[in-house]
């Protein structure tokens, strides 16, 4: 079906050869072009970290989550455990990094969300490489303006709903801003993973990390599924939803977190979603280890295509 469409053919096609410890860095080994036409996915990074309240660094995180991609890229002809190859099923493209002037960071807003506008308005879902959490806000932004109030799942160690007054630039209160655009539905919302205290709720189901780990994986599958049932639905994944034994390379670190495989098993469960746009957030490399907390956010990422690739081959089977 994919050989029918030359425009979708030339990503499909494309793999940078040559060893894994060496050549050109792009998320998957995809190709990097912003000629995105007949593109099912494009990946790109917000480099911007400059809502951080504890230790900056994030804006190196889409080059480290490329990175660590080498080795999926290797291993892509059959992926673990989907057993297909993602991008022979679908058309991915590395856009490359959204331009920030750093000298303007009040200017962050307008620019992630033109950028966004301009890949989803290609016809492709867009995968993004953060950032600190606050790039999520203007990405939201993008997405509600073409598909409507969507359902948010969200993997955090933090609620990111502390007061906030619609201007300062703070990635710990944007999703409380989102909610009060109307950017979300909060109804169809999920927060998971969470260890941090909130007075408030402000109508998202809270599935904190304790109960994630008192409970079976697939209640904890279900629940999600049961929330967002099939609303248009956006997936941001903070790093730090981990524990800091899986995700040291984070700016607010916080013990008692999932771990990677708990974290994967989750995400590998929520295929039936009406996924419209994903990101993976806050990986901050100065602090990482043996590339640990890269390797999880390159692997949610790829999961995530993988997800999408499962699910258009269910779709193209009816």
């Amino acid at each position: 079906m994919n050989q029918q469409n030359p425009k979708r053919q030339r990503f499909i096609e494309h793999v940078q050869g040559g060893n894994t410890f060496a050549g050109e860095l792009s998320f998957l080994r995809r190709k990097y072009t912003q000629d995105i036409d007949g593109a099912d996915v494009v990946i790109s990074g917000i480099p911007f970290d400059s809502a951080t309240t504890f230790r900056p660094g994030a804006r190196l995180g889409p080059q480290a989550i490329r990175a660590a991609s080498v080795q999926l890229a290797e291993l892509i002809g059959r992926a673990f455990p989907f057993g297909i190859n993602p991008v022979e099923v679908l058309a991915v493209a590395d856009y490359g990094d959204c331009l920030l002037d750093s000298g303007y960071p009040q200017h962050l807003v307008e620019t992630v969300e033109a950028h966004a506008r301009l890949l989803i308005s290609s016809g492709a879902l867009m995968v993004t490489l953060g950032g600190d959490h606050f790039v999520t806000y203007p990405l939201l932004r993008a997405h509600a303006e073409k598909y409507g109030p969507v359902a948010l799942v969200h993997f955090d160690a933090h609620v990111d709903t502390w007061e906030d007054d619609g201007k300062r630039l703070d990635h710990g209160s944007m999703f409380l801003r989102a909610k009060r655009e109307g950017l979300i539905d909060v109804s169809r919302s999920v927060q998971i993973g969470i260890r941090s205290f909130s007075d408030e709720s402000h109508g998202f189901t809270v599935i904190d990390a304790p109960t994630v780990h008192q409970q079976s994986q697939q209640e904890t599958i279900q629940h999600i599924l049961d929330i967002v049932s099939d609303h248009p639905a956006y997936l941001t994944f903070d790093i730090d939803c981990l524990d800091p034994a899986f995700a040291p390379g984070t700016g607010t670190p916080v013990a008692g977190g999932l771990s990677s495989a708990q974290a994967l098993g989750i995400l590998r469960g929520l295929g039936k979603l009406n996924f419209v746009g994903m990101d993976v957030v806050e990986v901050a490399p100065a602090y990482d280890h043996a590339e640990i907390t890269a390797i999880a956010a390159a692997t949610i990422a790829h999961d995530f295509i993988g997800l999408l690739a499962l699910k258009k081959l269910q779709d193209d089977a009816i």
